[in-house]
């Protein structure tokens, strides 16, 4: 507790040093540089008339997009079963090789801390540092339009979001019996298949149901760049400024997630 003395030797007390409330305004300074900058480099292209049209666009589109054309509603069941379908085998097609690079990546798991668990990791970080929106156009390109793409493209990157959360959730486990197991002279089988999978088995549940929860808003999207799904009747719908039929394309998304969002708490909660 920084405390200065006054004029007649009384102590004042205040609430932080002279050097630290220097630092703290010398930061705040070069955050607010940081901001205007930024803001500067953003706007630098911008064509304000456009900007200050923008509501009454708004509003316009809004106008063409009511009612919904619920005649549509029949032809978007097939790209929504493809949505669906995207989304579990994605899922399904990133576990086996999520579980793996997971078991390497955690340091009680992995047979080398040097050398496996950094390629374990990097693996890891590179699934998660692209978007699958970015390995959408990337397989498009290599496999063509269609569903196998955002099949492919949801598996890749999911496997860096299990594979984290599940070697973080193997680090937590308790090593009282995993010691106690390899006291009695267990293999390293055994005390994986018994001392360590009991332990990560509920987090390994509701990590794989949150993840394709989420997989269900990311194959909505894929279908934007030609990787199936109910992406490419939104984007033919935009392309033939179909307003109505793209309001009614985004209800049925919103329906999806919220379906999607109650069935992944309900099983979470059943597992947890």
């Amino acid at each position: 507790m920084p405390v200065s003395r006054a004029i007649d030797g009384t102590p004042v007390w205040r609430r932080t040093t002279r050097r630290r409330a220097l630092l703290g305004w010398v930061a705040w300074f070069l955050l607010v540089a940081l901001v205007v900058a930024a803001w500067e480099e953003m706007t630098r292209d911008t064509i304000w008339a456009f900007v200050w049209d923008a509501p009454r666009q708004a509003a316009d589109i809004g106008a063409r997009m009511v009612p919904p054309r619920w005649s549509y509603l029949g032809e978007l069941l097939r790209p929504l079963w493809d949505t669906l379908a995207i989304a579990t085998l994605g899922t399904l097609l990133a576990l086996p090789i999520a579980v793996p690079v997971a078991a390497l990546a955690a340091r009680n798991t992995t047979p080398s801390v040097a050398l496996v668990r950094p390629v374990a990791l990097l693996i890891i970080v590179a699934s998660r540092s692209i978007n699958s929106l970015i390995w959408a156009l990337l397989l498009v390109t290599i496999l063509g339009p269609g569903v196998l793409a955002g099949i492919v493209a949801i598996a890749l990157r999911s496997v860096g979001f299990m594979g984290k959360l599940i070697y973080e959730a193997i680090e937590e486990i308790d090593p009282a019996p995993v010691e106690a197991m390899q006291a009695t002279g267990a293999s390293a089988l055994q005390v994986m298949d018994y001392g360590i999978v009991p332990q990560v088995m509920p987090a390994f549940a509701g990590i794989t149901v949150f993840r394709w929860d989420i997989n269900i808003r990311e194959s909505a999207v894929v279908g934007l760049v030609g990787a199936g799904g109910i992406g490419l009747s939104l984007e033919a719908s935009l392309n033939t400024l179909a307003w109505s039929q793209v309001s009614l394309i985004l209800l049925v998304v919103i329906a999806t997630v919220l379906v999607s969002e109650w069935v992944s708490a309900k099983v979470r909660h059943a597992i947890i």
